[in-house]
């Protein structure tokens, strides 16, 4: 799936440096330097009209050194963030946001006082599915009052569509990212504490969507959901919940709940950094948990996204994506459900192995590896790079426009051979 317009993806990629393969892009002793008004240009140049911002210009092909690269991109989130809060303020005060002929509706509420750095965001998705549009609008009335953070933005969508995989089809993982670009933009959401539940349905689609969008959320909690086919091994870096009432065993939702919670507990044994979990399976109680499950909310409120983790494991689902955490892969004929990446960053060696396509991006940052040293790319057993990158705005920018989200914004972009 991709999440940029076409039009506006053509003219972002085409700022991408590329380097060859062991071809050092500047002396590996020596860190980038930057000309000392870099920053001035980036100024002259996002005080211009849009239509008038070349995407080749100097201003944002330039080196940065570090220091250069943090102010660049404070002011180019600013500069991004000022623009959608313009261009979605109708639709966040409609509580509607329109994606191609899919529309998200919600409805929010505010809890507590907002701390330094930003509100939460709580996604909470309702149950039904496969039902009439009635019944559907009735569980997401019911979900609107189901839980309430200690602090935060509780937001409950209505689903686009009436189907029984309401929250799982192709449409929600974008009309979920602009939402959460809007809230952020708007309501001043902080882009690392954004949390997804779900009940029932909403709890099937939490399965499924915490795994292919693990590098948007903070932590994640499944309340009376089924998996069907979903895998955990993205999750790694996403604390995820799960809640079922141990006599719910319509589908086998008790036993499968059970064994995803075992299942995740032998993961984090074998990679005790990753698979943070916790599992609730109350006795005797039936679909409703009688409330018991709110318990999962102030488990999540204490993580924050990890969005430069050291290992990453990338499966692609039925709906493919073409981002996840600092991995890219530009080219959806690429990609295949099932396909698996594993990323490991060591010191300043990165290690992919798995189905690593040719023209693969890797998002970096110094927030993953030192960029003032030499830094050596193997896919499997061979060296695929090997030298020096450099920091430029024009890596941010192309970030920035895929989302609006400068904690994960990369300053490198390096396209693989």
């Amino acid at each position: 799936m991709r999440f940029l317009p076409t039009c506006l993806a053509a003219a972002a990629m085409a700022t991408l440096p590329v380097h060859a393969t062991g071809t050092p892009a500047a002396p590996p002793s020596r860190p980038t330097r930057a000309a000392p008004d870099a920053l001035a240009d980036l100024r002259a140049w996002l005080a211009l009209p849009d239509a008038q911002r070349r995407f080749n210009a100097a201003a944002l092909t330039r080196p940065l050194d570090r220091a250069n690269a943090a102010r660049a991109l404070d002011l180019l989130t600013t500069d991004r963030l000022r623009t959608l809060a313009t261009d979605d303020r109708n639709a966040v005060a409609a509580k509607a946001i329109t994606l191609g002929d899919r529309t998200l509706r919600w409805d929010s509420r505010v809890f507590g006082t907002a701390p330094a750095g930003g509100r939460s965001l709580w996604i909470s998705m309702h149950g039904g599915g496969n039902a009439a549009p009635a019944v559907n609008d009735q569980q997401w009335r019911n979900q609107i009052r189901l839980y309430e953070p200690a602090e935060g933005i509780y937001l409950a969508p209505r689903a686009p569509t009436n189907t029984w995989n309401l929250w799982h089809e192709a449409h929600i993982d974008p009309l979920f990212q602009k939402l959460i670009d809007a809230q952020v933009a708007i309501n001043g959401v902080n882009p690392n504490r954004v949390y997804l539940l779900g009940y029932s349905a909403g709890g099937d689609g939490v399965w499924q969507l915490a795994p292919r969008m693990a590098d948007r959320f903070a932590a994640a909690a499944t309340m009376a959901g089924h998996p069907n086919e979903a895998t955990l091994l993205p999750v790694r870096n996403l604390p995820l919940g799960v809640f079922m009432g141990g006599a719910d065993a319509a589908y086998d939702r008790n036993r499968i709940a059970t064994e995803k919670a075992a299942e995740l507990v032998r993961l984090h044994a074998a990679d005790p950094d990753g698979y943070v979990s916790m599992a609730r399976i109350y006795p005797g109680l039936p679909h409703w948990m009688n409330r018991k499950d709110a318990e999962a909310l102030p488990w999540m409120a204490q993580f924050t996204r990890r969005a430069w983790p050291d290992r990453v494991v990338w499966v692609q689902d039925d709906v493919t994506s073409d981002r996840f955490y600092w991995l890219q892969i530009p080219d959806p004929a690429a990609v295949k459900a099932g396909d698996r990446i594993d990323a490991i960053v060591r010191g300043q060696t990165i290690t992919l192995t798995g189905a690593v396509p040719a023209g693969m991006i890797l998002r970096l940052s110094d927030r993953l590896l030192d960029l003032d040293r030499a830094v050596t790319v193997r896919v499997g057993d061979r060296v695929a790079f090997r030298g020096r990158v450099q920091r430029t705005a024009g890596a941010m920018r192309t970030s920035l426009l895929e989302r609006a989200d400068g904690a994960s914004a990369a300053s490198v972009l390096l396209r693989l051979p």
